[in-house]
């Protein structure tokens, strides 16, 4: 498999003394050519996005653990810098499929898996399918078992279905406080205004870079179904893999009984941990907290 540098220092962090620098690279599988950040090394940390989001949501961990990881933060399919070919499989299991052609290509056994939002359900399908592959797993406000998708975000799927995706990702890059606001993302926030300019950039302009890519995006939305989620429940019942579960109890999308219910199946996990106020991107908003709760659960396994 063919990898590449695409571009240079994007992040970058100071830990003990050392300076760290995520760079962004592309690897070719058989899912397409997949974007990703780089940074550290060490034991491969694999971090996992959700939709409309990419790589970006992670810079704060590849800045502040790598350390100790080395960091792999990837962009999924019909998303950011990831190019697919058109009518490419792009429902979360192709997605999980991607993950291990990558790990393949780039030779790697184990992971510390870590995954928010639908991505945090990929990442189930992934660990799954591929018990052997996790070396710990850490699930954050997600997607799962049969809340695929969750209530609150089926008007947005309505919106995409009704081909008015388009418009919307465009109204929201054209006026950012609509991104912000109560009836976009804003819910996805403790604090909506602390999501920069530059981050709601990062995050929707590659998405309608050409309408392929925003079609793709329409698809990949359209395949949401908890079937994916709940065919794998047998499967997730093995995971002996230590597994992490931290929850922000604000969250309109993903109760927290749901953290207790992937604990109760989940062989491996130890008991959820809860960030009271925080929200579904709040990797983002408390990283210093999460990153702390990270790498505590990578020292202990």
């Amino acid at each position: 498999m063919n990898e590449s540098r695409r571009a240079g220092r994007t992040l970058g962090g100071v830990v003990s003394g050392q300076r760290f620098a995520s760079t962004t690279r592309s690897i070719d599988t058989a899912s397409g050519r997949i974007s990703y950040f780089e940074a550290g090394s060490g034991p491969v940390a694999l971090f996992v996005h959700g939709v409309l989001l990419n790589k970006h949501l992670w810079r704060h961990q590849l800045e502040g653990l790598a350390d100790i990881r080395r960091c792999l933060a990837v962009d999924l399919l019909a998303h950011g810098d990831t190019e697919i070919a058109p009518g490419q499989d792009v429902s979360v299991t192709a997605n999980a499929q991607m993950l291990k052609e990558v790990l393949d290509a780039l030779q790697i056994d184990q992971v510390d898996l870590v995954g928010n939002d639908s991505g945090g359900g990929i990442a189930q399908i992934f660990a799954a399918l591929n018990l052997d592959r996790v070396r710990t797993l850490t699930l954050t406000n997600c997607d799962t078992h049969d809340n695929w998708p969750p209530e609150a975000f089926k008007p947005f799927l309505a919106m995409a279905a009704a081909g008015e995706l388009s418009n919307t990702l465009n109204a929201m890059l054209a006026d950012k406080s609509v991104y912000r606001s109560p009836e976009a993302l804003g819910p996805a926030y403790e604090r909506p205004e602390t999501s920069s300019d530059a981050d709601i950039e990062a995050y929707l302009r590659p998405l309608v870079r050409s309408e392929q890519r925003t079609h793709d995006l329409e698809r990949f939305l359209a395949a949401f179904d908890s079937s994916h989620t709940r065919v794998i429940e047998p499967q997730l019942r093995q995971l002996n893999a230590r597994t992490l579960i931290v929850w922000g109890t604000d969250d309109v999308y993903f109760p927290v009984k749901w953290a207790y219910w992937l604990a109760e199946t989940i062989p491996g996990a130890v008991e959820p941990v809860e960030l009271v106020g925080a929200r579904i991107f709040f990797p983002e908003e408390r990283a210093e907290e999460f990153n702390t709760l990270l790498r505590e659960h990578w020292l202990a396994a």
